[in-house]
């Protein structure tokens, strides 16, 4: 079993559902076999969100698997988890969030240089199924300029 030195849990769909307004480093209140998973890559964000309950930011739905070696202290692989936020932020974020449209998206889970569990969360808005396909069109023009000045 190896611990990986720098983890980075993306979430690929984000950037390509949504319009990203801002950034904000969240976090994460966890136990110790969710941060034994994670230090392992054993974590998924992409199917997850972040939601206001009660005045505090919590992130739902993100899979943490089972830590192997965890016995009965084992953690339930989905439940909600507390995110840290300054206070001026979460009020910040719960007024955005008040207009149409806007949503609370997990980016990044990684472990920063202190060895903490961090998330990287970004208020969005969500895309139209035009500015999808103008994103797929733009992603295929520069695969098929790569190409070309690869030939050349």
């Amino acid at each position: 079993m190896k611990i990986e030195k720098n983890v980075n849990i993306l979430n690929k769909r984000a950037r390509f559902e949504y319009e990203l307004l801002d950034k904000y480093e969240a976090g994460i209140v966890l136990t110790g076999t969710e941060i034994k998973s994670i230090r392992l890559s054993k974590a998924s964000i992409t199917e997850s969100f972040c939601e206001f309950i009660e005045g505090e930011l919590y992130i739902i739905n993100m899979m943490i698997d089972e830590y192997k070696f965890g016995t009965f202290y084992n953690h339930k692989t989905k439940r909600e988890r507390k995110l840290l936020l300054h206070k001026r932020e979460l009020q910040k974020l719960g007024r955005k969030l008040k207009d149409a449209g806007n949503t609370i998206v997990p980016l990044k889970l990684y472990i920063n240089e202190k060895g903490l569990a961090k998330l990287q969360i970004a208020l969005a808005k969500g895309k139209k199924l035009y500015d999808k396909r103008e994103t797929i069109k733009d992603r295929e023009n520069k695969r098929n300029l790569g190409r070309l000045l690869k030939q050349g």
